[in-house]
């Protein structure tokens, strides 16, 4: 009786970069791994979908940059002719912008070049396992600084201050209707204009209303 195991298949994987010194390393680590095959390796974008299309490989690795267009034009033309294909982006920059992109044509995964190349193994990983699943290590941070409000953010007294000088008010006006001294009222409104970056009162309400921290007036009814 045979004992003989039917041998796993490995990952394949294709390699983008246009640097040969990073392909090699990625290469190399990649190989350390029973579980993957690097099938190809790409220079350039066109190549990239070329050989994609050609060896029909579980993950593709993609530089952000390539000599003859974006790593993200790319991924989502690969997308486009697969929902099972792994990607893997792979850049030197990492901010917000490149994430969601990457994010948004359709990648997998989201690694830095100044990652460790376990991580890009790993990330690899689940590339060829959840090719829909996005990953990103910073992803949570991401979208934190994403959701969070932009532009001045007001204090309830602030708020209260723009409103009256929107009505017109005088300092005096606003002092009475807050029941504080001229001092204090002239105090909110300078911290005011300075949170908006505003030398008066006309400038700060245009300021205010770009900032929708205003409704603009109702139109004239006639």
């Amino acid at each position: 009786m045979s004992t003989n195991a039917t041998p796993t298949a490995r990952t394949k994987v294709l390699l983008v970069d246009d640097h040969d010194l990073i392909r090699k390393g990625l290469r190399h680590a990649f190989e350390r791994d029973r579980q993957f095959e690097v099938v190809g390796e790409a220079a350039t974008a066109a190549e990239a979908i070329r050989q994609a299309g050609a060896l029909q490989p579980d993950v593709v690795i993609m530089d952000l940059r390539l000599p003859d267009g974006s790593g993200l034009e790319a991924t989502r033309a690969l997308r486009k002719s697969s929902s099972t294909m792994g990607i893997v982006v792979l850049t030197m920059y990492a901010g917000d912008d490149q994430l969601f992109g990457a994010l948004e044509a359709g990648a997998s995964a989201f690694v830095p070049k100044t990652a460790p190349a376990d991580e890009v193994v790993a990330a690899a990983r689940h590339a060829a396992s959840a090719p829909s699943a996005f990953t990103a290590a910073d992803l949570a941070e991401a979208m934190k600084r994403r959701l969070a409000p932009t532009g001045p953010q007001l204090s309830p007294r602030e708020g209260q201050v723009l409103r009256l000088l929107a009505d017109g008010m005088s300092v005096a006006g606003i002092a009475k209707q807050l029941f504080v001294s001229e001092s204090t009222a002239k105090t909110h409104i300078s911290k005011l204009y300075e949170k908006l970056g505003a030398a008066n009162r006309a400038q700060a309400l245009m300021t205010a209303l770009r900032l929708g921290l205003l409704e603009a007036p109702d139109a004239p009814k006639f």
